[in-house]
């Protein structure tokens, strides 16, 4: 008796595109014998498969199991219809269709896998050190698509003809080549060229031995890597260092590192199995790992840090240079200072000249610019878990799923570590790092960014969901878009709404969100809040008590101003005479000056962040009076603990009511360091500890109120201060001992970086109700 026969079409979203999914899907039809076609689409994949019904089951069943290593299915519906009469077993991988429609996944770029690392080191393969060598299971994706469903005339190799090899690898189903859409070899695909910085060729057949010679010899050069240039630097000549901090007026910010593999980090970094699984994960982020003394790398590398940021290779180009120079190099993203990085050949020769002193480049273009990836793993006794600092290279545009449908709304995010998000049914897109929008290069980046993403997934906006603040750049565009409904959302409540998004909540939380500087619906700067709230609203229920900055923006960049304005607050004219080494090392002159303007609110502003505060208190105990780049005071304070494990007993907590709300008076707390300092002697380190447990018990303190007067349980920790591990493992372990369900960020940045997803719930929300 003949095989009942059925025919079944699957449409198949996820990562499916770009990964060799299409020829996955081919090997395992005809293994079993079923005839019909698979085709990408703008949705993601369709499968159209006819045979007996046991072998349709068959195929059903495994397409779930044995997915190649970048494809991921989020979701699978399958129709049954009739069977064609004279159906065969043919089956085949018909060309694309584009219909205009959206919804497939742009996969991200990827690692060099370990069959292409093998070819690239095997003298006897073809693609022996071809710099730009990859395969379905590798390689660049996003940074190479101009448009969907991906294939190769829709991405940056259109103009590169495969050879008579390639084509044949390309065509054969048994092949890890076969439809890989960037394949080339040296002899049809993109070429290496090292360039002086006058942009003349530099003649020689080996570009990559001439580079590592000179990068051996304590050159910088600019190196084209996945999503843009890096500046590469031998991180053990302390004259390489020093130079490359100079040119790149970088003074104390620490350099990322890419090392051979993890084995070599080890040597410098203190990593454990999960750190060595997020440095040799696909997306090969920067992590930041506690460093081991004694490293023998300069001490320029990151200056007065404990902390390391460690990358592996991404590149085949990245892989031949480690093998020639060393274990180790500095691979710094590559721009003039407050510019995006540059990602075109005339970009880099342009604003890099005065950086670099020659240039490893190649012609395969970069069509969307994309930075490095930055993570850590947080060591929480709760729940440890992958946090990103910056979510670019290896990420985006993976989507955020959403807790419930979304109407096309855009995002544009913060003016500071900007990036924009894109929502549509259940997911949000959100973009790669953009960085401040002060200049006009990251303006322009902010721009291209929205309307490749739009392009990219057929998406036209019906809301458009911007920050309070007046005059942000990315509020004059909203106000520039035509045919949208504007939503504008608090600072903080973006910050709660984004860590709510990114662990699933849809119900009211008590959000604790702690940042630098956000505009507050008084109009003033807020920053140490604590809210009760949803999606759809909040009402600002603690917050730490104001103080003001003298000199405003100066203040933020010289923390010394906010320690001496919170001096003036407390103590008045008598803060003059405290026995502290911040006031006997100034200009008695421009400390009084400094303490009038914070007396008399003269160029002040007020203010209620916990993140200036921070700053305040690094400045007071000599750790950082003067930053050289953002969150350095504070960063610098917290790793004093890693120095001093006594244990601290929080500083006495005072709670004051406000129009009521609970406000946090810090005057106990300064009156605690100055009695710590002068009277005890404790150490910087001692009394930074007990800084920041005092911040943890007042933390504690008004969420056990909140959860009282309220009912709620659920507590988000969101902003940027919560980047500090200490503080954000130390919260979340007392309040979940005290009983609530505390609740962090993992996809999302804790920081501005997440403020456009954050948003775009907002909008959504308000837009549903």
């Amino acid at each position: 008796m003949a095989a009942e026969a059925v025919r079944r079409t699957l449409e198949v979203a996820g990562f499916v595109q770009g990964v060799g999914f299409r020829p996955y899907v081919y090997r395992l039809a005809t293994q079993h014998m079923l005839g019909g076609w698979v085709r990408n689409d703008t949705r993601g994949v369709t499968i159209c498969i006819e045979g007996p019904r046991e072998e349709a089951d068959i195929f059903g069943e495994e397409l779930l199991k044995r997915l190649p290593d970048l494809a991921r299915i989020d979701s699978c519906t399958m129709v049954a219809e009739e069977p064609v009469r004279d159906w065969t077993s043919s089956f085949t991988i018909r060309h694309s269709e584009s219909d205009g429609g959206a919804g497939a996944l742009v996969t991200p770029d990827s690692y060099v896998c370990a069959d292409c690392a093998k070819e690239l080191f095997d003298p006897d393969d073809r693609r022996h050190r071809y710099p730009l060598l990859n395969c379905t299971n590798c390689g660049p994706r996003y940074s190479i698509i101009r448009g969907l469903p991906y294939d190769r005339p829709k991405t940056t190799m259109a103009d590169f003809a495969m050879c008579p090899e390639c084509q044949g690898e390309y065509e054969s189903p048994a092949d890890r080549r076969f439809h890989a859409q960037p394949n080339a070899c040296r002899s049809c695909g993109p070429q290496v060229r090292l360039l002086l910085p006058d942009g003349s060729k530099v003649g020689t057949s080996d570009p990559v031995s001439v580079a590592a010679e000179m990068l051996r010899d304590g050159r910088i050069l600019a190196v084209k890597a996945l999503g843009g240039y890096q500046l590469m630097a031998d991180p053990c000549s302390r004259s390489a260092v020093t130079e490359l901090r100079a040119r790149k007026e970088r003074s104390s910010k620490p350099f990322a590192l890419l090392a051979r593999d993890s084995a070599t980090v080890a040597e410098y970094a203190v990593i454990d199995d999960q750190e060595r699984r997020l440095l040799e994960s696909p997306g090969r982020p920067i992590v930041l790992l506690q460093a081991r003394p004694d490293s023998g790398l300069s001490p320029d590398v990151a200056p007065g840090s404990t902390t390391l940021g460690f990358m592996l290779p991404a590149t085949p180009l990245q892989h031949l240079l480690l093998h020639a120079v060393g274990p180790v190099l500095i691979a710094t993203s590559a721009n003039a200072p407050d510019e995006p990085m540059a990602c075109t050949e005339d970009e880099a020769l342009h604003s890099l000249q005065s950086l670099a002193d020659a240039f490893l480049v190649h012609d395969r273009e970069i069509h969307t610019r994309v930075d490095d990836s930055i993570a850590r793993v947080v060591h929480s006794t709760v729940d440890p878990k992958v946090a990103f600092v910056r979510r670019a290279r290896g990420y985006v545009p993976d989507p955020v799923p959403t807790p419930f449908p979304v109407p096309p709304v855009l995002a544009l995010g913060a003016e500071l570590k900007n990036t924009v998000c894109l929502g549509s049914g259940d997911n949000l897109y959100v973009s790669q790092h953009i960085g401040d929008l002060k200049t006009l290069g990251n303006q322009q980046f902010f721009a291209d960014t929205i309307a490749h993403l739009r392009a990219m997934f057929g998406m036209t906006p019906k809301y458009v969901a911007h920050d309070l603040h007046p005059d942000f750049h990315s509020t004059r565009y909203a106000a520039s878009c035509q045919d949208v409904q504007l939503v504008a959302v608090q600072h903080h409540h973006a910050h709660m709404a984004s860590c709510m998004a990114d662990n699933g909540l849809d119900r009211p939380v008590i959000g604790v969100v702690f940042d630098g500087t956000g505009y507050g619906t008084d109009g003033t700067i807020w920053g140490g809040e604590f809210l009760i709230g949803d999606y759809r609203g909040f009402e600002r229920k603690a917050h730490l008590a104001r103080f003001r900055l003298p000199g405003g923006d100066k203040a933020v960049r010289e923390p010394a101003r906010v320690a001496i304005g919170l001096l003036a607050q407390h103590f008045g004219a008598d803060a003059a005479a405290l026995p502290l080494d911040l006031l006997q090392r100034r200009d008695p002159f421009e400390v009084g000056v400094l303490m009038k303007m914070a007396a008399r609110g003269i160029n002040a502003p007020e203010t209620s962040s916990m993140g200036r505060l921070f700053d305040a208190y690094s400045a007071l105990l000599g750790v950082c009076e003067q930053v050289g780049y953002e969150g350095q005071a504070a960063i610098e304070l917290e790793q004093l603990i890693a120095w001093d494990h006594t244990p601290a007993e929080p500083w006495p907590l005072r709670l004051q009511d406000e129009d009521g709300r609970l406000v946090i008076d810090h005057r106990p707390w300064l009156e605690a360091l100055l009695s710590d300092v002068s009277d005890r002697g404790s150490s910087a380190a001692q009394v930074s500890r007990t800084f920041h447990e005092s911040v943890v018990r007042a933390v504690v303190e008004i969420c056990l109120r909140l959860s009282l007067t309220s009912g709620l349980k659920d507590v988000v920790l969101s902003g940027g201060v919560f980047l500090n591990q200490h503080l954000l493992v130390r919260a979340e372990q007392e309040l979940t001992q005290a009983g609530l369900s505390v609740h962090t960020h993992s996809r999302i940045p804790t920081n501005d970086g997440g403020l456009s997803a954050g948003q775009a719930m907002v909008a959504a929300a308000r837009a549903n109700s």
